[in-house]
């Protein structure tokens, strides 16, 4: 025999948990690993860093790639988190709605403009 207590369902809170855990590890784990990769670049360059240094260690196709699977990383990581923070702290659907759309289309954005400014190189 089953004993309903209330209707009434909870539907806040992100309830992702491991999955949304382990992303957030990973993709930082990444960005660290770019992080060293370029810092050792800077190192091992010679003499001043200015744009054609900076142009030069940007410039190789791996490079590109790395730098490329880095934005993705910084992104998911970005949107995990900030979704996060929107499902325990907005209780309004509609507005937490709007503002899951809003950071959607504002990563997107920075997607975009990441590519450019990197494939501009």
């Amino acid at each position: 025999m089953s004993v309903n207590y209330g209707s009434k369902r909870v539907t806040t809170g992100a309830r992702y948990g491991l999955r949304d855990w382990l992303a957030q590890r990973i993709t930082a784990a990444l960005m660290a690993s770019f992080t060293l990769v370029v810092l050792a670049q800077v190192i091992f360059s010679s003499g001043p860093i200015g744009y054609e240094e900076w142009s030069g260690i940007f410039s190789a196709q791996w490079m590109k790639f790395l730098t490329f699977v880095t934005i993705l990383s910084l992104l998911y990581h970005a949107w995990v988190g900030i979704r996060d923070i929107w499902m325990d702290y907005v209780k309004p659907v509609g507005l937490r709605l709007f503002l899951h759309v809003a950071s959607l289309v504002w990563l997107i954005g920075c997607a975009g403009w990441a590519v450019q400014a990197l494939w501009r190189l």
